[in-house]
């Protein structure tokens, strides 16, 4: 098929507006929200149902064309850039929410739905959806599953994978499998649907989302705690975990994050700090109350330089929202953005801490690090220019050695951003062989052909 016969058939199935074509509607979608190189794809098109979707994924096929799945793009490892002639399917109009499941605690959804407006939909009923990505408020639930994102509350509640239940997916071939359902036990046959998450976009193209919910926490609050040493705030967050404690939140930002963060939303945040803890804690008013105050002697006993309890919602959220704003506030310093994703068990946090700020000082590089410390989860994230080549240099060799000494404290490489292209070449440093073989043999039984999202995850690269 020609790509002008193509086109054609594209904008008979999903109608002449929601398909692009032309240069100045593509260069948009060649992008994601890291720095890496694209190329332009050959069409993008912006499906509104499930049979659209497979009618475009047997149009492909036939044509041999590559496609992009893509809900918002927020995506941190590159795994919604475009291959040269690929189609991009952008999962954005299919934006419902098809049914809130009081009796059964479930929601039923597209993948196009922003996850912020599934959780004032649910919270309004009463009820809660914990997965919370720092991109909430322009993230879809789409990406959520195909990256298993995580969040600010996956210590205390966990990730995207915890909450599928069910999923509608269109395969490689244009087939449309369901798997999964309302029920919270299901063993019959292999798990696809827990397959399916944290597929990056791989295996096939969600078009029915199911996931559970649970009764909304009736009381919470927030603490601040600044500390002039940063090993004596990650050693705070494993005391808290030793001590079984589980907030719903705790982030951590070093100085370089706080500074660029206060710059950027001026809510008061002191400048002269090493680094701050922002817990929150939430369950029956209480319990609250009580963990409130062990943490904050846990955090005075580590020597914090002050805790304080936001006073009202509108303070507590107002440093939610700082926390949120991290990586566009560290963004505007420099004109390139490089944000990693190293996760190691919360007890050897502080290790973590000290090795990346060493790292940074011995390729001297700006860094700020940032990240839900709850669960181990930061982001050190180096902030450079990619047209200064031999800085960049330093930049690769530097984020190789915070993976190195990552795995070496019995972490992972990827804890919530998905591998990507982004560490694709990383993979063999942390799953062995046969692991990797099985995946590819996955893979290859779905989409024999390579046609979902070729490029990601896997790469030929030694390591």
């Amino acid at each position: 098929m020609t790509s002008k016969g193509l086109l054609k058939e594209l904008r008979k199935a999903v109608g002449e507006r929601n398909v692009l074509s032309s240069p100045e509607d593509l260069v948009c979608y060649s992008y994601d929200a890291t720095p890496w190189a694209a190329a332009l794809p050959e069409a993008v098109v912006l499906p509104s149902s499930a049979e659209e979707v497979a009618h475009i994924l047997r149009l492909a096929s036939r044509a041999g064309l590559s496609v992009i799945p893509r809900g918002a793009g927020t995506n941190l490892s590159g795994g919604t850039i475009p291959v040269p002639g690929s189609l991009v399917v952008v999962l954005t109009r299919m934006d419902r929410i098809l049914e809130v499941d009081e009796e059964n605690l479930t929601a039923t959804v597209e993948p196009g739905v922003i996850t912020a407006k599934l959780h004032a939909a649910v919270e309004g009923r009463g009820l809660f959806y914990p997965p919370d990505p720092a991109s909430v408020s322009v993230c879809t639930m789409g990406g959520n599953v195909a990256e298993c994102a995580g969040g600010l509350r996956a210590r205390k509640y966990g990730v995207t994978r915890d909450y599928l239940l069910g999923l509608e997916t269109v395969l490689p071939s244009g087939e449309v499998m369901v798997s999964g359902g309302k029920t919270i036990k299901n063993v019959a046959g292999y798990d696809l649907t827990r397959l399916m998450a944290g597929s990056e976009g791989t295996l096939g193209i969600f078009t029915k989302i199911i996931v559970k919910l649970l009764p909304l926490p009736p009381a919470k609050k927030t603490l601040l705690a600044l500390y002039g040493d940063l090993e004596a705030a990650a050693a705070t967050v494993s005391a808290t975990v030793a001590e079984r404690i589980l907030p719903a939140t705790l982030e951590f930002l070093d100085q370089v994050t706080i500074r660029c963060v206060e710059a950027h939303a001026r809510i008061g945040l002191p400048q002269d700090v090493a680094a701050m803890l922002l817990i929150e804690v939430d369950g029956q008013a209480a319990s609250v109350e009580e963990e409130t105050e062990r943490l904050a002697r846990i955090c005075t006993r580590h020597h914090a330089l002050s805790v304080r309890v936001a006073q009202s919602r509108e303070e507590a959220e107002s440093l939610t929202l700082a926390r949120r704003s991290a990586l566009a506030a560290l963004a505007r310093v420099r004109p390139t953005t490089v944000l990693e994703d190293a996760t190691v068990p919360p007890s050897r946090l502080p290790e973590l801490v000290a090795e990346i700020a060493r790292i940074a000082a011995k390729y001297q590089l700006q860094v700020g690090t940032f990240g839900h410390a709850g669960d181990g989860n930061l982001h050190p994230t180096f902030l450079t220019d990619e047209r200064d080549k031999e800085e960049m240099a330093r930049v690769e060799r530097a984020i190789r050695e915070v993976f190195e000494v990552t795995l070496k404290l019995g972490g992972t490489i990827s804890g919530e951003h998905g591998i990507g292209i982004a560490k694709a070449q990383f993979l063999p440093l942390e799953i062995t062989p046969p692991g990797l073989s099985a995946m590819r043999l996955i893979k290859k039984a779905l989409d024999p052909n390579d046609i979902l999202n070729p490029g990601k995850i896997f790469t030929d690269k030694a390591p």
